[in-house]
């Protein structure tokens, strides 16, 4: 993860479902502070003891390599983490029922991470109850919740290497498909192409204007986007689809260097980027991109003025819709296009990092 010494930490907290997640280094610094501003905006998962917190909790300060951060408590369950019994993460505001934290106890205990409807009955359970209460106060079922800690801790083990079929056994599925299924809801690839054969590897890296998603192979970067950007999900099961693999947490020196150029595009040093690029589109949206990294940085052009360039002066609209499947943000700049008017319009990232992104670019273009 890249952190930008540029951020001011002392940005507004906003909720994640209104905005990405703050910088690694603002989060962590919360983390320090114990700073419960944060409360509800991040969630620490601890590599070293595979347990998430909240940003108040009194344990131990863990070393910043040994962190991630999470935007909700159901992405730290898919990471392989389990709730920290000291500050209680999956808990809100109210006093935790007795049987819900009985239900998560029992998941934690278990060999598999599953609890049946009768090993409820016979912890003297009645399960209808047991799902209504966990419903009620967690706002998701307890089906669910055990599902999320069985995968997440399934996707661990595949990726270090781990037999497919040990893994199914040892989170208690019998039936090879069934397992099969459950993994490639959650993760887009079936657990043997978590692992091996062809894959995009996938990283999240922060920024001043949020976490960004990145996936790259060894043919180049295909998508950099803002995590929280309006059809992102349809761009990741396009981009399985086409290229037929699996997208995994992962490592590539494409990966790296992507986030090393964006910490020197932020920080103003260099506004240029020079990454081996390999966009997924059609023949028209390849030109309408290429005709888009012409555009330098404190510059703008319109849609009209791309038609012309592009030899297609009717068919600004159709420049527009190239303009809008980019997946490919800053590195090819859709940001720079604009009305004719000089108005700004049409950035799936939100039209405030538009125009953050275009006042950051003429303050430094020099």
């Amino acid at each position: 993860m890249t952190i930008f010494e540029s951020v001011p930490d002392a940005a507004p907290v906003v909720p994640p479902s209104m905005s990405s997640l703050p910088s690694h280094r603002t989060m962590y610094q919360a983390l320090v502070r114990r700073d419960s501003g944060y409360e509800g905006v991040f969630f620490t998962g601890v590599k070293t003891t595979g347990i998430f917190c909240r940003p108040t909790c009194r344990a131990k300060r863990p070393k910043p390599e040994n962190v991630e951060f999470f935007p909700t408590t159901t992405e730290a369950l898919h990471g392989g983490y389990r709730p920290c019994r000291l500050c209680r993460p999956m808990d809100s505001g109210k006093p935790v029922p007795p049987l819900v934290e009985k239900l998560r106890r029992s998941v934690e205990a278990a060999a598999d991470g599953r609890v049946s409807d009768k090993d409820l009955a016979a912890m003297g359970v009645e399960p209808s109850t047991a799902r209504r209460q966990f419903k009620s106060y967690h706002g998701m079922t307890f089906h669910a919740y055990q599902r999320a800690r069985r995968m997440g801790l399934a996707l661990r083990d595949v990726k270090v290497g781990r037999p497919v079929i040990e893994v199914q056994l040892a989170q208690g599925y019998e039936s090879t498909s069934g397992f099969r299924d459950a993994f490639t809801r959650i993760f887009g690839a079936p657990p043997r192409d978590a692992k091996s054969g062809r894959c995009l590897l996938a990283q999240r890296i922060d920024t001043p204007l949020g976490t960004m998603l990145a996936l790259a192979d060894d043919e180049g970067l295909r998508l950099l986007e803002f995590a929280d950007r309006r059809g992102l999900e349809r761009e990741l099961a396009g981009l399985r689809r086409r290229l037929k693999c699996a997208i995994v947490p992962g490592s590539h020196a494409i990966l790296d260097e992507t986030g090393r150029q964006l910490g020197r595009y932020f920080a103003g040093k260099s506004l240029t980027f020079d990454l081996p690029l390999a966009p997924v589109g059609s023949e028209f949206q390849r030109r309408v991109w290429a005709e888009l990294q012409k555009i330098v940085p404190g510059k703008t052009r319109s849609y009209a003025a791309m038609a012309a360039k592009l030899g297609i002066p009717k068919a600004p609209r159709a420049i527009g819709r190239a303009n809008g499947s980019n997946m490919l943000a800053l590195v090819i700049p859709c940001h720079r296009v604009i009305r004719a008017d000089g108005s700004l319009c049409g950035y799936a990232g939100g039209i405030w990092r538009k125009q953050r992104l275009l006042d950051h670019e003429r303050k430094f273009a020099g």
